[in-house]
C-alpha cells in the first residue's frame, strides 16, 4: 500500500478518514505491528530524512540496509572522492575553455531526489576549479518540502551565487518549472514532459523572465491556488535572450541522485539513437549524472558517485531454490516491484522463474481518478493466484502516494478507499488458495497531508511522512516477534513463512 503510514499528529490522516473495513478487521484480527520506512531504516542519514519508494522497495527487495542516495552523495563530497571521479574530470576539463557548466536538478532539501547543499557544493568546487561560467536550471519541489516553498530555496541559492561571483567567476539561475510540469517524468509515461524541459533548459525556448522569483511570483498569480510543483515552464532573459541556452563546448550535470525520474532526460542527452522526442539541433555536450540512474542500461554513461552495489536480493535467493515469482503494478510504481525490488537491476535474475506485468497508467492528475489502476492491479494478482504457477506475488497499490502527492484530501481518501477495496476482493482467493498475505507500506504519505507552518497555520503537505508503516499477516498461524523493525527485516520474513531458505545477510525476520 504505497504511502499508507500511521499517523501521529491526525493532520490530514486520509487513512483514518477514509472507510476501510478490511484493513481495519486486518489490524484487529491479524498479527500485525508497526515498522520504520524512513531515515537510517532505509540508508538515509538520519530520521530526520523522508522515506521513499525507491530506498523503501530496495530495503524490502534486499533485506538488508545500504547507503543511499542523500547519504551516498554527502559521504562522496566530505571526503572529497566525488570530485576525483572520472566524470568530474572529464566535464570540468571539457568546459574550462570558454564553455559553461550547467547544473540541472530539483531545487529543495527534500533529500528524496536531491538536496540544495550538494547543488552548492558543486558550484564552489566549480569555480575553485577554474570554471567561469556556471547555469543553473531549477526543478521547483513543492511535494517533498511544503507545497509552496519554492521562493525560500530560490532566495538561498541566490545569496550563494551573489557571494560566488566576481570578476572571474559568473553564475546565473537560467531555466526552470514544476516538477510536475517539466524534465521529471518517469517510467516512460510522458515524453512530452521531459520535452518541454529539454527545450526550456537546452535552447532556452519559453515564456521569458528577468529572474526566478519573478517568474514564480507571476505565476502564482495567474494560476490562483497553484502549488511549486505544478508552476509552468520559465525562461531567465536578459535583453531578450536567454540567459543559459547551452552551446557546443557546454558541459551538464543533473545533481538529482534518486533514479526514476532521472532517467528519461538522462538518455535525452545521452542516447545517440534516443528517439523519445525530436531533439532540435542539438549542441554537442559531455553530461553526467549524480549517480548511475541504471545499471544495466548503463545510463547516464558518465555519473560522479558509484551507486550501492546491492547483493543478496530476496528475487535472486528465490530463483536459486526455483521458485516462481509474480510482480505486478501500474506504470508509475512498476520500476518499484522489479527494478528497485531486485537491487536497481533492469533484467530478471531468471526469465523462466520471474514473471513482471505492467498495467499502464492513466495520463492525468492523479486527483481526477483517485482510484487509479488498483482494480485491475487486483485482478492481475487474483489471476496470478488461481493460475498456480507462483509460489510468491508481490504488487502495489500506488493510490496512497501518488494521490497523496496531488495535496486533495478528499480525493486520497477515495483512493485508500480503493486500495481497501482490493484487499477485501483479495482476501478469499487469498484464502481458498492457501496463500499467506503480507500487507505493508514503501513509507507514509496519505496519512499526513496537513501540517503546521512555523506561523502555527494549518497547510497543505504534499510530501512523504516521517511514520511508521503497517505490516500485518493475514493467513499464516505466527507470532510479532519482540523488537524494532524496518522495511528490511520483511525478505527474511518472506522466506521464514514460506519455509524456505534465506539469505545469512539479511536483517532479523518479524515473526
Amino acid at each position: 500500500m504505497d504511502g499508507v503510514g500511521k499517523s501521529k499528529t491526525g493532520l490530514g490522516d486520509a487513512v483514518a478518514l477514509a472507510h476501510t473495513p478490511t484493513l481495519d478487521m486486518l489490524i484487529k484480527e491479524c498479527p500485525h505491528t508497526y515498522i520504520k520506512a524512513h531515515g537510517t531504516a532505509v540508508g538515509l542519514p538520519s530520521d530526520e530524512d523522508m522515506g521513499n519508494s525507491e530506498v523503501g522497495h530496495n530495503a524490502l527487495g534486499c533485506g538488508q540496509v545500504y547507503s543511499q542516495g542523500a547519504k551516498l552523495v554527502e559521504e562522496a563530497i566530505e571526503s572529497g572522492l566525488i570530485f576525483w571521479s572520472s566524470a568530474w574530470k572529464e566535464l570540468t576539463a571539457y568546459c574550462k575553455d570558454g564553455g559553461t557548466m550547467h547544473f540541472i536538478g530539483l531545487l529543495s532539501d527534500g533529500n528524496v531526489h536531491s538536496n540544495i547543499s550538494h547543488l552548492l557544493a558543486l558550484m564552489r568546487q566549480a569555480k575553485a576549479e577554474g570554471i567561469k561560467k556556471v547555469r543553473v536550471h531549477i526543478l521547483l519541489d513543492g511535494r517533498d518540502v511544503p507545497a509552496t516553498s519554492a521562493l525560500s530555496y530560490v532566495g538561498t541559492l541566490e545569496e550563494a551565487i551573489k557571494q560566488l561571483n566576481d570578476a572571474s567567476f559568473d553564475a546565473r539561475i537560467a531555466s526552470g518549472g514544476g516538477r510536475m510540469k517539466i524534465t521529471m517524468d518517469r517510467y516512460f509515461a510522458n515524453w512530452d514532459m521531459v520535452k518541454a524541459g529539454f527545450y526550456t533548459h537546452v535552447y532556452g525556448e519559453g515564456r521569458q523572465f528577468a529572474s526566478a522569483a519573478e517568474a514564480i511570483e507571476t505565476y502564482r498569480k495567474e494560476n490562483d491556488g497553484v502549488i511549486d510543483q505544478d508552476l509552468p515552464a520559465f525562461v531567465i532573459a536578459k535583453d531578450g535572450e536567454p540567459v543559459g541556452a547551452m552551446h557546443d563546448g557546454d558541459s551538464v550535470i543533473l545533481y538529482n541522485f534518486r533514479g526514476d525520474r532521472a532517467i528519461e532526460i538522462s538518455m535525452a542527452f545521452d542516447n545517440e539513437d534516443f528517439n523519445g522526442f525530436e531533439r532540435g539541433h542539438m549542441p554537442k555536450l559531455k553530461y553526467a549524472g549524480m549517480l548511475q540512474y541504471d545499471g544495466d542500461l548503463k545510463l547516464p554513461k558518465r555519473f560522479l558517485v558509484e551507486p550501492p552495489q546491492i547483493k543478496y536480493t530476496l528475487s535472486e535467493q528465490l530463483v536459486k531454490q526455483g521458485i516462481r515469482s509474480y510482480a505486478v503494478s501500474e506504470t508509475q510504481k512498476y520500476g518499484h516491484v522489479t527494478y528497485f525490488w531486485n537491487g536497481n537491476r533492469s533484467e530478471k535474475f531468471d526469465d523462466e522463474l520471474e514473471t513482471w506485468e505492467e498495467v499502464p497508467s492513466d495520463k492525468v492528475s492523479f486527483d481526477e481518478r483517485p482510484w487509479m489502476k488498483s482494480a485491475e492491479v487486483t485482478d492481475k494478482v487474483i489471476q496470478a493466484i488461481e493460475s498456480g504457477k507462483y509460489q510468491f506475488i508481490r504488487c502495489n497499490y500506488p493510490n496512497g502516494d501518488m494521490v497523496g502527492h496531488t495535496g486533495n484530501l478528499d480525493a486520497t481518501i477515495i483512493g485508500v478507499e480503493a486500495v481497501d477495496l482490493g484487499l477485501a476482493r483479495l482476501l478469499p482467493v487469498v484464502k481458498k488458495h492457501g496463500y499467506t498475505l503480507i500487507v505493508t507500506a514503501d513509507h507514509g504519505n496519505a496519512d499526513e497531508m496537513l501540517e503546521k507552518n512555523k506561523k502555527g497555520e494549518i497547510t497543505v503537505r504534499t510530501a512523504h511522512s516521517l511514520n511508521v508503516v503497517p505490516f500485518i499477516v493475514y493467513n499464516a498461524d505466527c507470532e510479532i516477534a519482540d523488537g524494532s523493525f524496518g522495511l528490511s527485516n520483511v525478505a527474511a520474513t518472506v522466506t521464514k513463512l514460506m519455509g524456505v531458505k534465506g539469505d545469512p545477510h539479511w536483517d532479523i525476520p518479524i515473526v
